[in-house]
């Protein structure tokens, strides 16, 4: 009788002290009730520095995409206002339904300033979502912090779009992190490697990303 008293006893108050933590947080696979789309590799084009070839900014060995840029990199093309990048742009492209980007990432110590992932296209405005890294922590653009301590470890980014409805989900590691409200419907595509911040930006900036995969639904 004392040992089935104390097991409630135990059993009672690891329930009561879930309850009262206001951190706890639980995972989720995001991808569930979705499709997977499949990708090939002429689903990724690639945009980087106009005056360098394509090598000496971006690698693939053993299943990783190696994005780099410099903070004085030309941009894509000449003529061009916009800041540094070597980024893949991932085909398809989409206007409605309900759609998701999943990849890990890794960000080396020291990028900083450089947007890692995005969703191009808006009603207003030219992105409707930039996720960016800033001294280890990533920013919803440069405003709102999504997560941090993301330095020299691999994470799991998941991006929900849910067009219809306009709406924003991002989890990170499977954890949801932000939902917003998105910038309106417009030829929208899935982007990801390092695009530099129009101010407070490191003089090197990189991306690795690795199990990348579209669904929709």
């Amino acid at each position: 009788m004392k040992r089935v008293c104390c097991c409630s006893l135990l059993l009672l108050i690891v329930h009561l002290s879930l309850l009262s933590e206001p951190s706890m947080v639980f995972a989720f696979d995001p991808t569930q009730g979705f499709t997977n789309v499949p990708l090939t590799s002429s689903s990724f084009i690639y945009q980087k520095p106009y005056n360098v070839p394509l090598n000496e900014r971006y690698s693939f060995k053993n299943g990783i995409h190696r994005f780099w840029v410099y903070a004085n990199d030309k941009p894509f093309e000449r003529g061009s206002n916009t800041q540094p990048r070597t980024e893949a742009q991932i085909k398809p492209d989409y206007t409605s339904g309900i759609w998701q980007f999943e990849g890990y990432a890794f960000v080396p110590h020291g990028t900083s300033g450089a947007t890692i992932v995005q969703i191009h296209g808006a009603a207003q405005g030219n992105t409707t979502l930039l996720l960016r890294i800033y001294n280890g922590d990533m920013r919803y653009y440069d405003s709102e912090v999504i997560a941090t301590d993301l330095y020299d470890k691999w994470f799991k980014v998941n991006l929900i779009h849910n067009v219809d409805e306009g709406r924003l989900m991002v989890y990170i590691n499977d954890v949801k992190k932000f939902e917003s409200h998105d910038q309106g419907p417009g030829d929208l595509y899935f982007k990801c490697g390092v695009y530099g911040a129009p101010s407070d930006k490191s003089r090197y900036m990189e991306s690795r990303w690795r199990d990348i995969k579209i669904y929709k639904k």
